[in-house]
């Protein structure tokens, strides 16, 4: 008789390529994980990995030819299961989402506590990282949907679909650190003051890099930050002038507390996008989140 989950555990592990990935991914332990291949091994008649220093690899006379037919079997019963939750209209499962931290917190919480009261049965993973390893995340199929700044280089391995919020990056200043805030600055003229930038491997700072450069300028950051919460209490006490998004800073600028100050040119607008690992199926459970956006 066919124990599928032996056959689950293999494909994890195989995509994985570590038996403690695997594990974490399948929430069980590693010796089970063990015991799993080696059953499936026996039960098959050949060996199914090399043991190797870096981690599991498929044999080739055995793991490498059934890989494949596991894997279509496998996605086969996950549309099965995909269709049934869908005539009885509750979605179930687990859902991961990849985003970074400032996403999360300003783009998907609201719709992320919505989900969770339409769908309580779906159990919700967060994955907050930068956009780069969200997407290795999703080619290897350890993420769902990501959730990212855009513009990114090009990748055959996801899909970008729908967009879901614009961004416009702002110069602010507060505290008293900047008296002359009510007049019109150029980008030249930033060169003049410290400014709180972000780090060199964010969207956010190639974005502003690129603005500069198309002008003829070059801004020299004083302080490099790599977040956006922890940008906003430098400026406010008044340490320099910070480059961050309007919808990020509503609150602040809404109270008074950091000053928007009028730069020409404006820096063309950014979007946040949903992406899809390309070779993936959109199931029920993903499929109803993401109708939360098109709403």
């Amino acid at each position: 008789m066919v124990n599928l989950e032996l056959y689950k555990v293999f494909y994890t592990v195989a995509r994985c390529g570590s038996l403690t990935k695997a594990a974490e991914e399948l929430y069980i332990s590693q010796p089970a994980v063990s015991q799993a291949i080696k059953q499936l091994e026996s039960q098959l008649g050949t060996p199914l990995f090399k043991r190797m220093h870096k981690g599991m690899e498929l044999t080739a006379q055995g793991g490498e030819l059934v890989f494949g037919d596991v894997e279509k079997a496998l996605k086969l019963l996950g549309g099965v299961e995909d269709r049934l939750e869908e005539l009885r209209g509750c979605a179930t499962g687990t859902l991961r989402i990849g985003a970074s931290e400032t996403i999360f917190q300003y783009l998907l919480a609201d719709k992320i506590v919505e989900y969770n009261r339409l769908c309580p049965e779906v159990k919700i993973e967060l994955i907050s990282d930068v956009s780069p390893k969200i997407i290795e995340l999703m080619k290897t199929d350890r993420c769902d949907v990501g959730f990212l700044n855009l513009p990114i280089a090009p990748d055959e391995g996801i899909v970008i679909t729908d967009s879901i919020a614009l961004l416009h990056d702002v110069f602010v200043a507060g505290g008293e650190f900047f008296p002359e805030r009510a007049g019109t600055l150029s980008v030249w003229d930033l060169q003049k003051y410290p400014l709180l930038l972000m780090e060199q491997n964010t969207v956010a700072r190639a974005a502003l890099d690129r603005h500069a450069e198309s002008l003829g300028a070059k801004l020299l950051p004083a302080v490099e930050i790599d977040s956006w919460g922890f940008m906003k209490r430098l400026v406010e006490r008044g340490m320099g002038i910070g480059c961050i998004p309007r919808e990020y800073s509503l609150n602040e600028l809404e109270s008074g507390s950091l000053v928007e100050l009028r730069v020409e040119p404006a820096m063309p607008a950014r979007s946040v996008a949903v992406a899809l690992p390309r070779a993936a199926a959109t199931n029920f459970s993903l499929r109803s989140f993401l109708n939360l956006f098109r709403q």
